[in-house]
Formats: C-alpha cells, structure tokens, sequence
C-alpha cells in the first residue's frame, strides 16, 4: 500500500467498511470528493482516512446518518464548534442512557447465571463452572 495514498479497496480494508459504503459516504457528503490519480481512480489521503473512520466510529454509536451529515456539513464551516459541541453532547446524553440499560441487562443475567448455577449445584448437575462444580 503507497504511504501517502490508498486506493478504495486499501481503504475499505484500514477502515473496516465496504468500497461501497466509502462511495457512499461521499455521494452523500459525509466526506469531501476524495482526490484522484492520474487513471481517475480515488486516492485517499491520510486526512480522509481519519475522517473515515471518525464517521465509521460514530456510525457504531447508533449517531443517524443525518446527524453524521450535520456534522460533516458543520465541520466543512468554520465558527460552527458551539453546535457541533451540542452535536456530540447529545450524542454523549444518548450513549450514557443506552449504557444504563446496557448494564441493567448485565445485571439481570448475572443474577439468572447465578442463580441456575445455584440450581443445578443443589440439583447435583455439571455447571461448567468449576468453582461451582466443586462445591460440595
């Protein structure tokens, strides 16, 4: 892979996203038109890399694809940091709340593990613990 520039394969493969969702992410303006090589080829550069997978990672929180574009079209504006700091607050308000309920479930199936592990060492059965199984 060249230092300076990737292909669209190379950087679908750094970013873990498809060359179809890079393309995407274009024609929708979530990234800027990515520069191109002699043969018309997209190359993209270290800054569109970083911009990729800042995109991808907040894809992964759940973010909408219109708030992504908000952002994107927030970034491309100087004087604009109040709203993209209220774009990422709520975002934080949204991932803080998701966790809650997140751990909650944890909760609840730490205590169900407990307890059938409870069960079946009164029942006499293998748990495939073996600080259970080897209770008496």
């Amino acid at each position: 892979m060249s230092t300076s520039h990737w292909t669209t394969r190379e950087a679908a493969e750094l970013c873990g996203l498809t060359q179809t969702t890079l393309r995407w992410y274009e024609r929708i303006g979530l990234i800027e038109r990515v520069d191109r090589g002699s043969d018309r080829r997209r190359r993209y550069s270290r800054s569109d890399l970083d911009r990729i997978m800042l995109l991808s990672r907040l894809r992964a929180t759940g973010m909408p694809v219109k708030d992504m574009q908000r952002y994107a079209e927030l970034a491309r504006r100087p004087g604009t940091e109040a709203e993209r700091l209220e774009l990422f607050l709520e975002l934080r308000r949204r991932l803080l709340r998701a966790l809650a309920v997140q751990n909650d479930c944890l909760s609840l199936v730490e205590y169900k593990i407990e307890y059938y592990r409870r069960a079946a060492v009164v029942a006499g059965e293998d748990t495939g613990c073996e600080l259970c199984d080897s209770q008496d």
